[in-house]
Parts: structure tokens; C-alpha cells; sequence
């Protein structure tokens, strides 16, 4: 995928998504309302049960109005489409899949941050809703935006890649123990990041077939072995107990005779097919310029949008997506309910028992 060169600044659009925003909490305020400047938005109004919160978001990002209740700004507002970062409520539930319920019935799009619910069968609730209304929801799952996990994704389609036969994931997330497994708001912290492997390993290779794994008690890590719809197998190593000086992630994925590895989530690197020489014959560990590795990772010194946070970590990629599917009136092709809805049956999967196969 080529970098982007056209990135065009929130005021130089013409045409601009309508949108209300429910949700003024510390990641919005880092991440997401941050990402407006660099899409087609008119902020029309922003709302928090906390009105104060609201004003100082609305003077901040510049909203035309403010509200301490959505239901208000939902009747009040003519808007395209509904951002939504909220928090869990008392059941250990996403508050987000009420409201986008709401929305959706309001006739707005819908953009959420992730996890979308608790459950798939939320996520077919909301789909059925969006289909009633003839809009559609997409999720934050900003990892499928990655700029290194979308190169990734077109060095996979490569033909001297081959076919991807198996991958491989570290993330530092624990697994509660079995008897915890019941309970979602003991599973509260678990689905708010099995989220973030789940829709790499997805965006990646595809629908998996088969979870398998088992928990260690210590730091409650759980190393899985995945099967997927394609044939192709990996593992995802929840790798809790790492320490948080650590890089946090690792992906590799394995072609035929080709590999690539993506550490940190900014440094890509691909092995071209290629032979290290002879075995007891080669004098030099450096191929040929045609099979070398090739690598790649940002630069921090100069001041360009894709150092930013914003870019490397998809939230400004993901809201452009979002805002071009709106405009387009095109639903999302990634990130949309039906990925979510795969990504919850993986959740759902490790609900279950350790050293069992859960079929997907």
C-alpha cells in the first residue's frame, strides 16, 4: 500500500460529515477528537452527562453546541452520523451498544470505538437495527488502520509472498481463570483488548475455525493455537507478566519461502524469498540487493503527520475511512459489524474452558 500523499486538513474539504459526538472522556480527548483536523468533519455537537465536560470539549475542538443529554441532541441535531467513546456500565457491558442503537434509529451512521458489545449477539442486534435503518455502524478497531499492519497486508498479496500458511501474534493481555469466565465485568478488562490481536489476526488471514489454549497461573497468561477458515494455523500468545518496558506487540506471518515481522507496530520488515548460501561454503551473511530484506520504520525528527500518533496508531486512518463511507454512502468494507462480529466469537471462544477446542 503506498503511503498516503494527499492528506487534506479538516477546513480545505468542501464537503463535510455532519457529526454529533457522545463521549468527552481522557481517550477522546487524546485520540479521536484529535483526529478531526485531518478529516472531512463539521463538528456540529458534542455531548457528556457531565456538562461542563462538554463545553470545554465543544470550546476545545470547536462544536457548534453542546448537550448533557444525547437523547436532546439526538432529536434536536440534523447530523450525518454519531461518534461514540463512552465507557462500561454496571454490568460490565459496553455503554456504547445502547447508544448506537439510539443513533441508528435517529438515522445516523455510526462510528463507536471499540469493543462494540459483550456479546455477538449484541453485535447482531446492532446489525439488524443498522439494516432497519439503512445505516451502518463501523467499529474503532484502529489496529486494522495501522500503517505497518496495512503494508503488511500488501506485501501478503504479493506473489513471491505465496499463500499465508501461518502467523504468529504476541500480546500482553491475562485471561482470568476459568471460574471468572461467567462474568463480564470480570471479563470487563479481557474484552476491552483481546480486540486489539483479534482484529490483526483477522485483517490479516481471515475467519479463524478452532481456538485452542491453556492459562498459566502465575501472571495468568494464555498461549492459544488458532486454525483458520483458510487452512492456514498460527498462535496468539497472551503474553501477560511481560514487562511494561517492553515493546508491546509482535506480528509475523509466513508465506511460502517469505516472512514478514512487524514489532511495535512500527517497524516492518520483509524477508524476501532467498537462499543464505551454501551451508559450510557461504563466507558472507549479505544476499544478493534482488532477495535482501527490506525494512521499514518512521523517522521522528521532522514534523510531518506520519510521526504523529495520530497516523501510527490508525485513529486519524480510520476516522478518514469512516468519513469517506460516509460521503460515499458505501458501508465499510473493513471494520464493519460483520468483523466485529467475528472478533466477538473469538472473545467468546476464550470465555470457555482451558485445553478445549473451540470451534468458531
Amino acid at each position: 500500500m503506498a503511503q498516503e500523499t494527499d492528506i487534506r486538513y479538516r477546513f480545505e474539504y468542501e464537503r463535510r460529515v455532519r457529526v454529533g459526538f457522545i463521549g468527552c472522556g481522557g481517550h477522546a480527548w487524546r485520540n479521536v477528537y484529535p483526529a478531526f483536523q485531518y478529516a472531512p468533519v463539521d463538528l456540529v455537537a458534542v455531548c457528556d452527562l457531565d456538562a461542563g465536560l462538554a463545553a470545554a470539549f465543544g470550546r476545545q475542538f470547536g462544536a457548534a453546541r453542546t448537550y448533557a443529554s444525547h437523547a436532546e441532541m439526538l432529536a434536536t441535531e440534523a447530523l450525518d452520523a454519531v461518534f461514540i467513546v463512552t465507557n462500561y456500565d454496571e454490568r460490565g457491558h459496553p455503554r456504547a451498544a445502547g447508544l448506537a442503537l439510539e443513533a441508528l434509529a435517529a438515522g445516523c451512521h455510526v462510528w463507536m470505538e471499540k469493543p462494540p458489545a459483550a456479546s455477538v449477539a449484541e453485535v447482531d442486534a446492532m446489525a439488524a437495527a443498522a439494516h432497519r435503518a439503512d445505516r451502518f455502524v463501523m467499529v474503532g478497531f484502529k489496529k486494522m488502520f495501522f500503517p505497518a499492519i496495512e503494508k503488511a497486508k500488501a506485501l501478503m498479496a504479493r506473489p513471491d509472498f505465496g499463500a499465508p500458511s501461518s502467523v504468529a501474534i504476541r500480546y500482553p493481555q491475562p485471561l482470568p481463570p476459568e471460574e471468572d469466565r461467567g462474568d463480564d465485568r470480570k471479563m470487563a478488562g479481557f474484552l476491552d483488548h483481546i480486540v486489539h490481536p483479534a482484529s490483526i489476526l483477522l485483517y490479516l488471514m481471515g475467519p479463524l475455525r478452532s481456538v485452542y489454549f491453556h492459562r498459566e497461573p502465575v501472571n495468568g497468561g494464555a498461549p492459544a493455537l488458532l486454525r483458520f477458515q483458510s487452512g492456514a494455523v498460527g498462535t496468539l500468545h497472551l503474553a501477560a507478566g511481560q514487562s511494561g518496558t517492553s515493546p508491546l506487540e509482535r506480528v509475523e506471518v509466513v508465506g511460502s519461502g517469505a516472512n514478514l515481522v512487524v514489532e511495535n507496530g512500527v517497524r516492518l520488515t520483509y524477508y524476501r524469498p532467498g537462499s543464505p548460501g551454501a551451508y559450510g561454503r557461504a563466507g558472507s551473511f549479505l544476499t544478493d540487493d534482488d532477495s535482501a530484506p527490506l525494512h521499514w520504520e518512521p523517522e521522528f525528527s521532522l514534523g510531518q503527520l506520519y510521526n504523529k500518533n495520530l497516523f501510527l496508531l490508525g485513529y486519524a486512518p480510520e476516522v478518514r475511512y469512516f468519513c469517506a463511507c460516509v460521503l460515499d454512502g458505501t458501508p465499510p468494507e473493513r471494520a464493519g459489524l460483520d468483523d466485529a462480529r467475528e472478533i466477538l466469537r473469538v472473545y467468546e471462544a476464550f470465555r470457555g474452558p482451558d485445553g478445549v477446542e473451540a470451534h468458531l
